[in-house]
This record gives structure tokens, sequence and C-alpha cells, in this order.
């Protein structure tokens, strides 16, 4: 994974919980492309017709916040989003999040509107809007996130450095 990146906005508000990011009633699968096919429905009915892949999902506070199923940030990556930014996010759901190899930063002024082209820079702990010409600080992502990050999720950063030992599960 690139610690550079850029995609289509796509905005949403406050307060959107895990459950309206995947309903509880697709988490009962192991296919992955279920939970994708259906992100988000129950915020936005038109969400999946109008993601493209890389596209950037810009939230208000609180993102993520309810169950803590990991679920919801799976369905995010699998359907295509590359990042999420909001103002703040629900800590389960941040942590969730970068196991699961779904970049997030939390980025207190951006003002964004559907379709804007934001450039994400976690090294940096930068977000720009190209299309508003804006730049916007996020605490730079730590360098084991990033690593994280670039392994796919915690699970394949821990086979990759020999600390994840399937025998002691």
């Amino acid at each position: 994974m690139e610690s550079r990146f850029s995609g289509k906005a796509h905005v949403y508000g406050d307060d959107i919980d895990t459950d309206r990011i995947i309903a509880g009633k697709y988490t009962k699968t192991l296919n992955l492309q279920d939970l994708a096919d259906h992100v988000l429905e129950d915020l936005d009915v038109d969400f999946r017709s109008k993601l493209e892949q890389g596209d950037v999902l810009v939230a208000g506070t609180n993102f993520g916040c309810g169950s803590s199923r990991e679920q919801a940030p799976l369905a995010l990556k699998v359907a295509g989003v590359s990042a999420v930014i909001a103002k703040y996010f629900a800590r389960i759901f941040f942590r969730n999040a970068i196991n699961v190899g779904l970049p997030v930063m939390e980025v207190g002024d951006l003002e964004a509107e559907d379709g804007d082209e934001i450039e994400i820079d976690l090294k940096q702990g930068s977000v720009r809007n190209l299309t508003k010409g804006t730049t916007h600080r996020a605490a730079p992502m730590p360098q084991v996130m990033i690593d994280v990050l670039d392994a796919g999720g915690l699970v394949a950063y821990l086979k990759k450095n020999g600390t994840y030992d399937e025998s002691s599960l």
C-alpha cells in the first residue's frame, strides 16, 4: 500500500454508527463480498453504485460509534474505499480499521463535497482537497501503523514479521 494516494470524496455527517456502515443482518457471513455489497445501504441506498475503487469516505464526528464489529471497516475496505477521513472516530472503529488494513485519519477542519478529489499522505499527516485547493493537517501516522497497513492488516503484519503463531490459538 502506498502512503500517498487520492480518490473521489463521498461525504456524510456525524454519528454514523457501525449498524449504518453494515447492518447486523449481514454480519453472519464469512463472504466479505456480501458485506461489501451492502455497505452503507441504510445510510445511502445509492452508495455502492456511486463508489469507485479508491474513493475516500469523508465524515464528521464520532464515525464508527456503536458496536465493536470488525465487519464495518472490512465492508468499507472490500467495497473499494481507500481511506476514511473524519473529524473524530470512535476509538474501537479506528483500531479495527487499522487492524484490517483500512487507513483512517482524523482531520478536524476538512471541508469537502461529494466528488471532490482528495489526496492523502499518511506519513506526512496531510490531506489535500485538490478540488478546493486546501491542505489540512492530521497527526502523522506512526510508522508501525503504516507498516500494518502496508502488510494489509495486523494478522498479515504479524505473520510477515514472524510473530504470529497459529499453534498458540
